[in-house]
């Protein structure tokens, strides 16, 4: 097999500019390593190799004649619920079987314009709701440190990928968390950007004030060029902002020294494993040793936001899939008339997980009940939000664990839906506040399964993020280690 799959962003960069390899020679590379392993890991659920090799022989023109760009001719792969156009989109659903997309993403649409290449439709949870890949209508993905383990949701597709060398770099989406505790389980960067920052144009809805569009990669650096590419404002999207993307590359210098570093013990609290509490701590000392300051915060509001997301989410989602009817598009169950076709088409194609998501949140914008829940819900998110600007007022970034554990065995959390919902405690305040979120490798559990360090910033903080986790990946060295998938 080609090394060129085993590399990432800024390597490749270099290689291609140099001339000692293609566009094309990469994508086959990445190919080759897709056949190789993915067998077993399942990481993707298509993949059209001819039409990436057209794209790949484009961007070799373009950079013949002297075009440059921090991901011209990279290959990127694409979480199954951006729209691409001319590929499927199926949202890892069978009710989308068959769709097009009749147009790319806007996130997608700027990869093309900077000379990247979407290569591959990579599996997630059912429409992204579930934190384990497991709920996808084709299949679990595994996690490459551990087959018999999951890699983590709803984009655990993309992380496995990245992780696994299947992939250089994944776009995938994080609502409340599922960019960063993959990224966590999997042992690769994970990046949520703050709320606004990418469009959310051609991102099929999950929850609408929640879903942003993240970046899963085998390095800080990559992930900020990554970004860099699909940031920015989208007249397509009305909560996209307006606001300069910066060059993420520059705020990358190395250092941690004055950095203010904000502990909150509330993120250390019941549920949390030992071990992932350990290596953490472990992790925010050795940032003390290159120069940080530790600052004491209090969350005092954080012990709701578990209930406020699992209100708000899927009350969100209920009116985002009912456009999903069997009728315009996609999968369908014949019937006389079309509402007993709407009917036995959601019945028959939407999975366990949806079906549970759609009825919450129909109960609680439902007559007699919104004001008791769904407005509570909207209070209680204000003062997270909050306890989020006050904290931020005394530290640059906040530091936690990522998620309560490692990676779990696949099933051990299928037929317990409130454990599952309570293993996003660390990530769903940050979507609810509409920050900046970061998940870099930190250390290994006894057992030999990565574990994740949180960096949170303010919205629009990402510099902040990235330069401190630039700056602890860098000194520690554990984005160095690869899994065992080469005997695999």
């Amino acid at each position: 097999m080609s090394e060129l799959a085993l590399k990432g962003i800024q390597e490749l960069r270099g290689l291609l500019e140099s001339g000692a390899c293609s566009s094309r020679e990469i994508i086959e590379s990445v190919y080759a390593r897709i056949q190789e392993v993915d067998p077993k890991i399942n990481a993707y659920l298509k993949v059209d190799v001819e039409s990436a090799l057209l794209e790949a022989d484009a961007a070799d023109s373009r950079r013949s004649v002297g075009e440059k760009g921090p991901l011209l001719g990279i290959p990127v792969a694409i979480k199954d619920l951006l729209n691409v156009k001319g590929q499927s989109c199926s949202c890892a659903s069978k009710i989308l079987e068959g769709y097009i997309s009749p147009y790319d993403a806007g996130c997608v649409a700027k990869l093309r314009e900077a000379g990247a290449i979407p290569f591959g439709r990579v599996n997630m949870d059912e429409f992204a709701m579930g934190a384990s890949t497991e709920r996808s209508a084709y299949g679990i993905t595994r996690n490459p440190w551990n087959l018999d383990h999951v890699p983590g949701g709803s984009s655990g597709g993309s992380a496995a990928a990245v992780a696994a060398d299947e992939a250089i770099v994944s776009l995938g989406s994080d609502t409340g968390g599922s960019v960063r505790q993959p990224a966590s389980f999997c042992g690769c960067v994970g990046l949520k950007p703050s709320y606004g920052r990418v469009s959310r144009f051609g991102l099929t809805a999950f929850a609408s004030s929640l879903d942003q569009v993240g970046v899963l990669s085998k390095s800080v650096a990559d992930a900020a060029d990554t970004l860099g590419v699909v940031a920015g404002h989208d007249s397509r999207d009305t909560t996209s902002d307006r606001a300069a993307v910066p060059d993420y590359g520059k705020s990358l210098d190395g250092s941690m020294k004055g950095t203010k570093i904000g502990i909150a013990e509330e993120f250390f609290g019941v549920g949390v494993n030992p071990e992932v509490a350990e290596r953490v701590r472990d992790a925010i000392d050795f940032c003390v040793s290159l120069g940080a300051e530790l600052v004491s915060v209090s969350f005092p509001h954080l012990k709701y936001a578990v209930s406020v997301y699992y209100i708000l989410a899927p009350a969100e989602a209920s009116a985002n899939l009912s456009r999903f009817d069997g009728i315009r598009y996609g999968n369908r169950v014949e019937a006389e008339d079309p509402v007993t076709l709407m009917c036995k088409t959601r019945e028959a194609h939407f999975g366990d997980e949806v079906k549970r998501r759609i009825l919450l949140g129909t109960y609680v914008l439902s007559s007699g009940y919104y004001d008791a829940y769904y407005v509570k819900a909207l209070k209680a998110r204000a003062l997270i939000k909050q306890d989020f600007d006050k904290v931020f007022e005394k530290c640059d970034v906040l530091m936690s664990p990522v998620a309560p554990t490692t990676a779990y065995r696949i099933g051990a959390e299928l037929d317990d839906p409130l454990a599952l919902y309570l293993g996003d405690i660390c990530t769903i305040p940050s979507n609810l506040a509409g920050g900046c979120g970061l998940s870099v490798p930190c250390g290994f559990s006894d057992a030999g399964l990565p574990i994740g360090l949180q960096i949170l910033g303010p919205a629009f903080a990402e510099e902040r993020i990235l330069r401190a986790g630039f700056a602890y990946e860098q000194s520690a060295g554990f984005q160095s280690q690869r899994t065992s998938l080469f005997n695999v």
